[in-house]
């Protein structure tokens, strides 16, 4: 990261945790989970398991994964997603009726409960995920000699190795017709028919996306409340099919996010 950006994010986070230890602030948040650990080796809601203590520097590392992996992932394919969504309005639609129907049974408020019971809004989510992962790649660090099966290579111990979770996406024979638009891949039959390992958007294993829960319902919440609210449609200066940016670390859209928006009266 550039300097500036550490030295900024440091100062926030150690000022933040001197303050909470000082007047003895605690929060229900991730902060506090991590100051805990670094004060006792151990959560307060746990009274055996100790998992030792973790350094400032430890602390401050945690907090910015987080907030890169529970934030600007979000927010990026958001914009994917109501991209998408505007080329596809019959699917907006069916998004729309669904949210509508699930709040008039919780009061007509966002709650985890009401959000967890939106599943179409979810297979939606994921196959935009599907078709625009967040990341191209997933790297890992062999852990000890491997043959892959049925082929005559080797995967040597310390080799760095780079899974294509886009090439994977966008593979014909795991998804057919993968560029086309489709949420239907993800009911609970589809996925079940496929590899687990088919779907990488959160990558998988012990190394799953820490983030991947708090990114499901955040960017649940964020584009239910659009949708419910908000009419998209695509806009001139809209690019689709989608080009990527060839400058960005986390994929995003050349040229830019551009959609028409109007506003929905709900009274009826």
């Amino acid at each position: 990261m550039k300097k500036e950006c550490t030295e900024f994010f440091t100062r926030i986070v150690t000022e933040t945790v001197q303050y909470r230890e000082t007047e003895n602030v605690h929060r229900g948040d991730m902060l506090n989970l991590l100051i805990q650990l670094k004060n006792k080796s151990k959560l307060d809601s746990d009274d055996e398991e100790e998992v030792g203590k973790i350094t400032l520097n430890e602390l401050i590392a945690h907090s910015f994964i987080f907030l890169v992996v529970g934030f600007a992932t979000s927010s990026a394919t958001m914009k994917f997603r109501l991209m998408e969504l505007a080329h596809h309005p019959e699917i907006q639609d069916r998004v729309r009726k669904e949210i509508k129907s699930v709040l008039s049974k919780h009061d007509n408020k966002f709650t985890y409960e009401s959000l967890s019971e939106m599943k179409y809004l979810e297979q939606v989510i994921n196959e935009t995920l599907r078709k625009h992962p967040v990341k191209g790649t997933i790297m890992r660090v062999v852990k000890k000699d491997y043959k892959v099966p049925n082929m005559d290579v080797v995967l040597k111990k310390g080799m760095h190795v780079y899974i294509p979770v886009l090439g994977i996406h966008n593979d014909p024979d795991i998804y057919p017709e993968p560029e086309k638009f489709d949420p239907d891949r993800f009911t609970p039959e589809a996925i079940k028919a496929r590899h687990p390992y088919a779907f990488l958007a959160f990558g998988e294993g012990p190394r799953i996306c820490i983030g991947l829960r708090f990114g499901m319902m955040q960017t649940k919440a964020g584009i239910a409340n659009l949708i419910l609210n908000y009419n998209f449609t695509p806009s001139g200066r809209t690019k689709y099919p989608i080009q990527y940016s060839k400058t960005s670390i986390l994929f995003s859209m050349e040229g830019g996010f551009w959609v028409k928006i109007a506003k929905i009266n709900n009274m009826n």
